[in-house]
C-alpha cells in the first residue's frame, strides 16, 4: 500500500473513531497528476449528500501535459461506497460533532483509494494532554537508551 497523499493534520485535529476504504471517481489528468504526487488534502472533508459521498477541498494540481479537457482542481469527487457504508456513515455524521475526514490517498493496484476517517473534534485540552502524551513516550525511550548504552551492551 503505497501512500500517495496524507493528512497528518486530521490526527491532530480529530480523535477518529473509525475508518473506511473507500474508492473515488477521477478523470484521467487527475489520476496522472495524482501519479506525480500533486496534490493535498489537509483541509479536505466528506460529506453525505442524497445517499452519496462527497469529497470536498481536496486539491488535485491540473496535470502539467493536460490539454483544454483538464480537470479543475478543487471540484467535488464522488466516494464509492456500498447502500449500507452509506447509511452507517450517515447515521453516524448527524451526531454532532462528528466529521468525515480523509486520512490518505493510496494505490490499490491501479486504482486510487481513499482512507475514510468518522472523528470527533478535539478541544485544545485534549490536544495539549496529546502533546504531553507523546513528550512523556519520547523521553522514556530516551532514558533507556541511554541506560542501554551505559551498560555496555
Amino acid at each position: 500500500m503505497a501512500d500517495i497523499l496524507n493528512n497528518p493534520k486530521a490526527r491532530r485535529d480529530y480523535e477518529i473513531l473509525e475508518t473506511l476504504e473507500a474508492g473515488i471517481v477521477l478523470r484521467g489528468t487527475e489520476v496522472k497528476s495524482l501519479r506525480a504526487g500533486r496534490g493535498q488534502i489537509t483541509d479536505a472533508f466528506a460529506r453525505v449528500d442524497k445517499d452519496e459521498v462527497w469529497l470536498h477541498n481536496a486539491h488535485i494540481d491540473e496535470y502539467s501535459h493536460g490539454n483544454a479537457l483538464n480537470h479543475l482542481p478543487k471540484t467535488p469527487r464522488k466516494l464509492l461506497l456500498n447502500r449500507n457504508e452509506i447509511r452507517h456513515l450517515h447515521s453516524v455524521v448527524v451526531i454532532r460533532g462528528h466529521a468525515l475526514v480523509p486520512l490518505s490517498f493510496y494505490w490499490k493496484g491501479d486504482r486510487v483509494k481513499v482512507l475514510l476517517a468518522v472523528g470527533r473534534g478535539k478541544d485544545f485540552v485534549d490536544k495539549r494532554e496529546d502533546i504531553k502524551r507523546r513528550e512523556a513516550e519520547r523521553e522514556m525511550k530516551r532514558a533507556t537508551a541511554h541506560a542501554f548504552k551505559r551498560s555496555g551492551r
